[in-house]
C-alpha cells in the first residue's frame, strides 16, 4: 500500500510549512489528487489517519478533492472532459490526447493557527 508512504510524505511537508510559517496546529489539509495518480483515497486517509497519531497533526482532517481527467486532442484541438481511463477523443475519435488535468497529487492548501 503505497498510499501509507504518500501520507507520511504529506506529513513531512506539512510539518515543514507549520515550522516555516510558526504554526501550532493544522485544522485542516486539502489535498487534489487526480482519478489517474494511482491513489486510492480511502487508503490514503486511512494511512493519513493512522499516521498522525501522537504527532502535532492529530485532529487534522485530511480532505481529498478528487480531479477528473480534462485534455486536448492533439489531432483536432478539441478539449474535453473523459470519464473513463479510456481516453478518445469524442469529436474525432483519436488517441491522441494531451491530459492537461487527472494525474495530479498536491497540497493546494492548509488551514491552520
Amino acid at each position: 500500500m503505497h498510499e501509507l508512504s504518500v501520507a507520511q510524505e504529506i506529513i513531512r511537508i506539512v510539518q515543514d510549512e507549520m515550522a516555516a510559517h510558526n504554526l501550532t496546529r493544522v485544522i485542516a489539509i486539502n489535498v487534489r489528487v487526480g482519478v489517474l495518480s494511482g491513489l486510492n483515497p480511502d487508503a490514503l486517509s486511512f494511512g493519513f489517519e493512522a499516521s498522525v497519531v501522537d504527532t502535532p497533526l492529530a485532529g487534522a482532517r485530511l480532505v481529498i478533492e478528487s480531479v477528473s481527467l480534462k485534455g486536448t486532442c492533439r489531432a483536432c484541438g478539441k478539449e474535453s472532459d473523459f470519464e473513463d481511463i479510456i481516453i478518445i477523443c469524442p469529436n474525432c475519435g483519436s488517441g491522441e490526447v494531451a491530459l492537461r488535468q487527472g494525474e495530479e497529487l498536491e497540497i493546494a492548501s492548509l488551514e491552520g493557527e
